[in-house]
C-alpha cells in the first residue's frame, strides 16, 4: 500500500454515489454495451465524447433518487482526494515559470449513471474526462472489471493511475493539445485513429511521470510502480479486443497495444519529462 496519507494537498472530489440517475442509458442493445467496453475504457475525450452523444439519443426521462449509503467520507473518498491532490501539486508546478497557469481538475465519484456537462456519464464508458466541464467521472467498480475481465493485477498504485491517466488528458486540455488534434481529426478523418492512439499513449506517458514523481517522494516504493505497468498493459486495444470478440484487429485501435501503452507510461515514468512524452512526433 502506497503512503498516500503523506499527501497534503487533495483535490475537489464530488460524491454522488448516493445519487442514481434513471435514464442516462435507453434503448442500447447488449451488442452497444459491448462496443462501448471496448472503446470506453480509459476513453480519450474524443472517443467518450462520441460514446456519450451516442448514449444521449436513447436518453430519456432522467429521474434521480438520492440515498444516504455515502453520507460522510469514506477511505475510498479520501484515497481519491489524496491521489488527485497529488496531481495537482505536480502539474501546477510544472507551469511555474510560463504564462499559463494549470487549473485543476474535478472528479466526480458516480455509481451506474450520472449527469455531465457531456450529456451523461454511465459505467460502461469507464473512467472518463469532459473537457466541457473540466471534470473526470469515475465509477471505482470499474476497477473490479479491470481484474475479472481483462485480468489485472489491480492494487492502489494501478487505481492511482486510472486517475492520473484520466488527469493528464485534462493536461492536454489545459495546454491546447485537445483542440489541435480535434480540429486535425475533423480535418483528416483517415487520421483519427492514429491521432487517438498518439492522444491516449501521451496520456499514458504523463501518468508515467506523475508516478515516478510520487516514487521519488517516498509515497510509491519502486516494487509497486509494476501495479500500474500491469494495468496499462492490461488495457491496451489488443487485449480488450480479446476478451470483448476473441479478434484483434489493429485497424480499429483507438488507444495503443498493450506494448505501446507499457512503453510510454514507462518512459514517463524514467524520464519525467512532459518533452519525453511526444507521442505525436515517435516513428
Amino acid at each position: 500500500m502506497a503512503k498516500w496519507d503523506q499527501i497534503s494537498e487533495t483535490g475537489n472530489v464530488e460524491d454522488r454515489r448516493g445519487m442514481r440517475t434513471a435514464g442516462v442509458v435507453g434503448g442500447m442493445s447488449v451488442t452497444g454495451l459491448i462496443i462501448v467496453l471496448a472503446v470506453g475504457y480509459f476513453g480519450g475525450p474524443e472517443q467518450a465524447l462520441n460514446v456519450l452523444n451516442q448514449l444521449q439519443q436513447g436518453s430519456q426521462n432522467q429521474t434521480t433518487t438520492v440515498t444516504h449509503e455515502y453520507d460522510g467520507v469514506d477511505p475510498y473518498e479520501k484515497f481519491v482526494w489524496e491521489v488527485l491532490g497529488s496531481t495537482n501539486t505536480i502539474w501546477s508546478k510544472a507551469f511555474e515559470g510560463s504564462q499559463k497557469w494549470y487549473q485543476p481538475p474535478k472528479l466526480v465519484l458516480f455509481r451506474d449513471a450520472t449527469t455531465s456537462g457531456c450529456g451523461g456519464a454511465t459505467s460502461e464508458i469507464g473512467p472518463h474526462y469532459c473537457n466541457i466541464d473540466q471534470t473526470i467521472y469515475l465509477d471505482e467498480r470499474f476497477f473490479d472489471e479491470l481484474t475479472k475481465r481483462f485480468g489485472a493485477r489491480g492494487g492502489d498504485v494501478a487505481q492511482g493511475y486510472v486517475i492520473a491517466h484520466e488527469v493528464a488528458h485534462h493536461l492536454q486540455d489545459q495546454l491546447g493539445t485537445l483542440s489541435t488534434i480535434n480540429s486535425l481529426m475533423q480535418r483528416n478523418p483517415a487520421r483519427q485513429n492514429e491521432l487517438s492512439i498518439a492522444l491516449e499513449l501521451q496520456a499514458d506517458c504523463y501518468a508515467g511521470i506523475w508516478a515516478g514523481m510520487m516514487q521519488g517522494k517516498g509515497i510509491i516504493e519502486p516494487e509497486e510502480i509494476s501495479q500500474a505497468i500491469d494495468a496499462a498493459s492490461a488495457v491496451g486495444d489488443d487485449r480488450i479486443q480479446k476478451a470483448t470478440t476473441g479478434q484483434i484487429n489493429p485497424e480499429t485501435w483507438t488507444h495503443g497495444s498493450s506494448a505501446d501503452r507499457k512503453k510510454w507510461f514507462t518512459t514517463g515514468y524514467t524520464e519525467k519529462s512532459v518533452a519525453s512524452c511526444d507521442t505525436f512526433g515517435a516513428k
